[in-house]
């Protein structure tokens, strides 16, 4: 039998709440609320396959423009699962990073995510990331302002050290529902070599079927970051040229 290959760490662009509710004649936060529940059985299904990391782009620098209405609902909901989502995530061993600029943030939200992260502190089964207020931009941004301010020299190992996600190894697949084909500001430094995958299912109807299409497809792929087919598989003829 086959064994299943899966990526070590998988990161979500998570698009299509707002569309997945309009066509249901519902108000754009009903979407938030469906996407909530797909990310909760996502989170959940990586765990039980395998997946080391779960990194997802939950509210990007830029998504403060859209309706004052349903930046507000989205603050209400992330309140909400701190509340009711984290004592599970505790329990099923999942370790909690928010990533991102919490100084737009209320005092109550901030509060929220150090205790959720405390709380979770200690679990090893799965690393859960969520991006929010987030922008890849501002990420290469804090931490080269944070070398500058110690004087230290800037080089690709130092700002990789200095990353908002310096916790984890890099995506090794990147997927984005909704249809969408762009990445968003979405992990610009750490995606640099991830796997990309786009699908046409919105984020709530993305289920246990679609990240199994997507770890298929990503299965298929021959990721030489920068070297050649024959160096990462030899001929047989080169290597017993070279074992004489």
């Amino acid at each position: 039998m086959t064994q299943r290959v899966v990526p070590n760490h998988i990161a979500i662009v998570m698009d299509g709440n707002g569309r997945w509710a309009t066509k249901r004649f519902l108000p754009r936060v009903a979407g938030h609320k469906k996407g909530v529940d797909a990310l909760r059985a996502c989170v959940r299904y990586c765990g039980d396959i395998g997946v080391k990391v779960l990194t997802v782009f939950a509210f990007s620098s830029e998504n403060w423009n859209r309706p004052p209405d349903e930046v507000s609902g989205l603050m209400e909901l992330l309140a909400m699962a701190l509340t009711r989502e984290v004592p599970q995530l505790q329990a099923e061993g999942v370790r909690i990073h928010f990533i991102g600029d919490r100084s737009k943030l209320s005092d109550k939200v901030r509060n929220g995510l150090t205790q959720a992260e405390s709380m979770t502190a200690g679990n090893t089964r799965l690393v859960f990331n969520i991006c929010f207020n987030y922008g890849g931009r501002w990420d290469i941004a804090q931490a080269a302002a944070q070398l500058a301010a110690r004087g230290e020299a800037i080089t690709e190992a130092s700002l990789d050290r200095a990353m908002a996600l310096a916790h984890v190894p890099d995506p090794d697949l990147l997927i984005r529902t909704g249809g969408e084909q762009r990445i968003s500001n979405f992990l610009l430094w750490q995606g640099a070599y991830s796997e990309l995958y786009f699908t046409d299912k919105l984020w709530p109807e993305f289920d246990a079927a679609a990240i199994d299409a997507a770890i298929a497809d990503y299965a298929g792929r021959e990721r030489r970051f920068g070297r050649t087919s024959e160096q990462l598989t030899p001929s047989p003829l080169r290597a017993r040229r070279k074992a004489a």
